[in-house]
Order: C-alpha cells, then sequence, then structure tokens
C-alpha cells in the first residue's frame, strides 16, 4: 500500500505487520533498492518504506541540512506509526538520516541498524562529495552516473549483472539533481561523533568490506561510538549489501531484529 505521510509530503509504502522496521534508501539509489529484502521482513515486520525528501513523490525539505531531512521523516514515521517506537534501519545516506534521527528524536527509534554509513567523512571523502556537488550542478548528473555505480558496486558485480546495473542507474539518473547536490554539500560538512554519546538505543553495525563510498573504517568509528552496538563486516560486499548478497544481508541482520524487546511488538 502507497500512502502520503508528514503532511502529504512523504510518499511511502507500507507492507507487512509485526513490529514496525522503517527502511531508508541510499544518496545513490532508491527505495528499490529494498526490493530483495522486502518480503522476507515483511513476512515479520510492519515494514514502512519511504522515499526520501526529494526523491519519488516526496517533496523536498525547504531548508537545508540533514537535520531538516530527519526532521520531516521523524514526522512521517509517526504518522505510519503513531505512538510506537520503531526499528529504523538505514543505508548509505538513509543510515545517516537515520542516526540523525536517533539524535534528534530519541523517543521514536527502538533500535538502529546502520548499513555503510558513519558519523563523518575523512578529507578524502568529504573532498569526493564536494567534487560531485560542483559537477551535479555543472554537468547533470548523467555526468556522475558511472562514479555513482563505482560507488555502489565493484567492478566484477556490475560485470556479472548488467540488468541489475541498469536498473540502478535509471534509478540514479531519476534523483533530483538539486537534492542531490544539496545533500553531497550537507555529508561533506557533517559531523555527528560528538553526539553520538547521546544514542542509548542498541545499534547493528555493518558496511561491505569493499565498499569505498563509505569504508569499513567510518563504521568502526561509528560502532566504537555507540555504546550498545555491535559490528559485522559483509565480505566481498560494497555499499548496498541488500541488493548485492540479500540473503547474506538478512542472516547478518536477523539475530539482531529478533531479539528487541518483546513489549515493543504489536
Amino acid at each position: 500500500m502507497d500512502v502520503m505521510l508528514a503532511e502529504a509530503k512523504v510518499s511511502a509504502k507500507i507492507i507487512g505487520t509485526g513490529r514496525p522496521l522503517v527502511l531508508l534508501h541510499s544518496l545513490l539509489a532508491d527505495r528499490g533498492s529494498f526490493a530483495e529484502i522486502e518480503a522476507p521482513l515483511a513476512a515479520r515486520f510492519k515494514l514502512v518504506i519511504p522515499e526520501l525528501p526529494g526523491f519519488g513523490r516526496s517533496a523536498p525539505v525547504a531548508a537545508d541540512g540533514l537535520e531538516a531531512v530527519a526532521d520531516r521523516m521523524a514526522a512521517a514515521v509517526r504518522d505510519a506509526v503513531p505512538g510506537q517506537p520503531v526499528i529504523l534501519l538505514g543505508n548509505g545516506y538513509g543510515g545517516f538520516v537515520a542516526l540523525q534521527m536517533a539524535i534528534r528524536h530519541p523517543d521514536l527509534v527502538a533500535r538502529l541498524v546502520l548499513a555503510d554509513c558513519g558519523a563523518a567523512f575523512a578529507e578524502p571523502g568529504r573532498q569526493a562529495f564536494r567534487d560531485m556537488a560542483v559537477a551535479a550542478a555543472t554537468k547533470g548528473l548523467a555526468g556522475l552516473t558511472e562514479i555513482a555505480m563505482a560507488r555502489l558496486f565493484a567492478g566484477d558485480f556490475q560485470a556479472a549483472h548488467p540488468e541489475l546495473m541498469q536498473a540502478r542507474k535509471e534509478a540514479f539518473l531519476r534523483t533530483d539533481p538539486d537534492v542531490f547536490r544539496s545533500a553531497c554539500e550537507n555529508l561533506a560538512a557533517l559531523d555527528l561523533r560528538p553526539a553520538l554519546g547521546s544514542i542509548r538505543v542498541p545499534a547493528f553495525v555493518l558496511v561491505g568490506q569493499n565498499d569505498q563510498a563509505t569504508p569499513p573504517a567510518m563504521s568502526r568509528e561509528l560502532a566504537r561510538g555507540i555504546e550498545n552496538s555491535q559490528m559485522v563486516i559483509m565480505r566481498g560486499c560494497a555499499h548496498v549489501p541488500q541488493l548485492q548478497a540479500p540473503e547474506k544481508f538478512l542472516a547478518a541482520i536477523n539475530e539482531f531484529l529478533d531479539s528487541a524487546p518483546a513489549e515493543a511488538q504489536m
């Protein structure tokens, strides 16, 4: 079922029954990046799969900064699952949004699954986002497509899955260039490390071994900064492990998801 949330500003797909689980997609993808894990998760959870602000039918936020995105998504989650904390699963950019939601709206979050993200980029990563922001403004997204795919998937995976890669390229090119540019600028400036100590909910951090966009060192730093956390490195995977190795991804997170407190169940 597709619905509009947060005063009709956020488009979301809601399927399944059970404890609420919200899936937040990456900057270089869309909510279709969860297609391979939707059915298994919907058999056990009430899935809320929104399009982040500026993606698909979701309206962009007026204010600049990741805080405004997190606040918009918090409003959407409260509409979808009123009065109940949720499990947030964010991949890439969606992971940064999930972190901001946990920091700014702690009552909303029961657990965090943070896939291929971090609390801050090292200077080379910051510069990569600044460069992509400039390229998006001057050349458009078409000139960034190959760079984007290289940040999502290793070369051998791309060669072995041409149909998937074509679908991912088409999804990337549907992104609003201004939204993409703004997100790149925000990520280049972001540093959530000082606020990680305020996160009190359990967190499961995982990262693809071959992730070039948010390398494992970022996930290690993130896991060290959150008191109640655990971490897994997924061998052979890059930035979107739920697409590259969905069964392996589910096996990695299932025990953590299933250990959520009984009182959070519906």
